[in-house]
């Protein structure tokens, strides 16, 4: 059994005391707004937006990158909840910085436990057997932060799933500090060409 299962059986029983009108949360988000984020257990995008539960969507995955799943939240979030402010939030010291499509490719074709990293970088601690699927999955690794942030707002504004008026914006979280620092190319790249009467 887990050792933390206990740790969240507790937390939920606790929440639940104090849970309160949260029970009667309309489901489209108050400030019609979502984000993608990375899965990075430093970064609490409800606390470092100012956001409350019922405020926004948030979607994660490992990068914060606009996949195709991604997309596919993003378009659901606007097309049936009414979304129209989007935000890509990428952060420093990121783990998709730290190894390639091919590195993942022959870590996963040898062992499926936990790899490990070093100055040498990532190692299967033992080679037990894996599997050759991890070559068929695109990782979406990222090599420049900036870069990656800019790519992944035009990929979502260039959808053609997702309308023109549809605002987005692209920022880098500073894991050491707290600080957002918008991207100023990526937020122009994600700008409404829209324009409101």
């Amino acid at each position: 059994m887990s050792k933390t299962i206990g740790q969240i059986r507790e937390a939920n029983r606790e929440y639940v005391k104090k849970f309160g009108e949260k029970g009667k949360l309309p489901i489209p988000p108050k400030k019609m707004i979502a984000i993608l984020t990375c899965m990075d257990a430093r970064l609490d995008p409800e606390k470092f937006a100012g956001l409350d539960e019922g405020d926004a969507h948030i979607v994660r995955n490992a990068g914060g990158r606009a996949s195709d799943d991604a997309i596919r939240s993003l378009i659901v979030s606007h097309k049936l909840l009414g979304t129209d402010t989007w935000y890509v939030i990428h952060h420093t010291d990121c783990g998709m910085e730290t190894f390639t499509d091919k590195v993942m490719h022959n870590l996963l074709a040898k062992s499926l436990d936990t790899a490990c990293r070093d100055e040498q970088g990532w190692h299967n601690p033992n080679e037990n057997g894996g599997s050759e699927e991890g070559k068929y999955i695109n990782w979406l690794t990222i090599t420049n932060q900036h870069t990656s942030i800019v790519d992944d707002v035009k990929r979502i504004k260039q959808h053609p799933l997702v309308p023109d008026y549809i605002q987005i914006y692209g920022f880098l979280y500073d894991v050491k500090t707290g600080k957002l620092e918008e991207i100023k190319e990526a937020s122009e790249a994600g700008e409404s060409k829209h324009q409101f009467s």
